[in-house]
């Protein structure tokens, strides 16, 4: 006779096969689609914003007789509005809900476009740019949250990656047009996405997550099956999620003091190390000034933003890219290579943008979505998106002063930062791969499914 079968070996793997034959297979619905296609034109108001103050830097600045001071503050003064933004973004995304916050964020860019494009001095350009800023920093948090909310597991990274997709775009389009168009012509069309997505909103569900967070169990029922089809079998994960964010409602409530508690102390560090990282590379000065490092390099600046916009979304290495611009200075200062330098910096400058694009442009964004729990995703988010801001400001504002110091001084620095982020995600940032929300923030150590 053969050997009898103990049933209790085949538990684990009945266990496994079961709660695999219990969840659907991922499906791309319609309604799934649009949904993302609602948030990300929020990115793609982020881009457009990000881009604006590089290719009408020289048109502006005569335009308006502005000097290099008061131009550097209003490229800086978006990131002012957008640390506000980011400060109160997640307050209001958990009390209003993530849809209803997108279109608040967006009635602040149409008022600021509105402001840029009627300016006649320069302190309406900066309340103008203030107030984009203010609704970018809210957009910056609760679109990367909203994604990750609505999707299932095995299409979340891919859909995340649009949103960084669009800034591209926003940024790319916004360069494009701006070698050819005047800046006020520029600031009104700088509205029509706003409009499309405050549009849109009126169709799409509201996160089922947020909506379980809330309570609200009918509605919650409803956008998970809109989401997932009419056909679909969303018992799973509606279970899943109802039983996780019941047990983190028991355990906190969500306030800034809660994320002094150790358990939340690893994200808190990866997510905030992934946005200092990110803006100290340097990102925010090339972006802001692309225009002015291509002719301080020695190179036609319409023909350098125009090949910003093929690379936005290819190439690799920020780290190189640095390294290439900083040398390309330093071999003007020592007089070698004179002609080939201003190559040397085009090719370091379209590395950087491109690398930056494909790697830590999103990663931080998609990160943060990612780690918190739901009960403290909007505290936390906003830190981590004030954290990101408050760099994005000191870069963008000091960055021209950077360049009259040291040039090639200023590149070599962000290249060594770039170089760290290297190590860093190397060593500390976990893999989401697969996972639900709730199995990546069980992982980490919060509550155990």
């Amino acid at each position: 006779m053969g050997e009898e079968i103990d049933e209790a070996d085949l538990a684990p793997e009945t266990s496994l096969i079961n709660k695999q034959n219990q969840e659907p297979s991922a499906t791309t619905t319609t309604t799934l689609l649009f949904t993302t296609l609602v948030a990300v034109s929020g990115s793609f108001v982020f881009g457009s914003a990000i881009g604006y103050s590089s290719p009408v830097q020289s048109d502006l600045t005569k335009h308006l007789n502005l000097s290099v001071a008061e131009y550097s503050l209003f490229g800086s003064i978006l990131t002012i509005g957008a640390m506000i933004g980011a400060a109160m973004s997640g307050r209001i995304a958990d009390l209003i809900g993530r849809r209803a916050t997108m279109g608040f964020s967006e009635m602040f860019c149409i008022l600021g476009w509105l402001a840029i494009y009627l300016s006649k001095v320069a302190v309406w350009l900066d309340v103008g740019r203030f107030l984009v800023g203010y609704g970018m920093g809210v957009l910056s948090f609760v679109i990367p949250v909203y994604i990750a909310e609505i999707t299932p597991k095995e299409l979340r990274g891919g859909f995340t990656t649009v949103h960084q997709l669009m800034i591209c775009l926003g940024v790319s389009v916004t360069y494009l047009l701006g070698s050819f168009i005047g800046w006020r012509i520029l600031a009104l069309i700088g509205m029509i996405p706003c409009v499309v997505q405050m549009i849109g909103l009126f169709i799409v569900p509201e996160s089922p997550r947020w909506l379980a967070k809330v309570g609200t169990w009918e509605e919650f029922e409803i956008a998970l099956q809109r989401l997932r089809g009419e056909c679909a079998d969303t018992s799973y994960e509606s279970s899943e999620i109802k039983d996780y964010t019941k047990r983190l409602t028991d355990l906190s409530k969500g306030s800034l003091v809660d994320l002094i508690q150790p358990r939340y102390a690893k994200s808190l560090f990866v997510g905030v190390g992934l946005m200092v990282l990110q803006q100290f590379g340097g990102v925010n000065g090339i972006a802001f000034y692309a225009s002015s490092i291509f002719e301080s390099a020695g190179f036609s600046s319409k023909i350098g933003m125009i090949a910003m916009v093929v690379v936005q979304i290819s190439a690799t290495g920020t780290c190189i890219g640095c390294f290439l611009v900083g040398l390309s200075f330093s071999l003007q200062v020592v007089s070698l290579f004179s002609g080939e330098t201003s190559y040397i910096a085009l090719t370091g400058v379209l590395m950087y943008t491109g690398s930056f694009s494909l790697g830590m442009g999103g990663i931080p964004w998609v990160i943060m979505s990612e780690i918190f729990p739901i009960d403290i995703k909007g505290p936390a988010g906003s830190l981590v998106t004030v954290v990101s801001w408050i760099g994005s400001w000191i870069i963008s504002f000091t960055f021209n002063f950077l360049m009259n110091w040291s040039p090639a001084g200023t590149f070599y620095v962000f290249a060594t930062v770039c170089g760290v982020t290297v190590i860093f995600v190397a060593k500390l940032v976990p893999e989401t791969k697969g996972r639900t929300l709730e199995e990546i923030q069980s992982s980490i150590g919060y509550v155990q499914l």
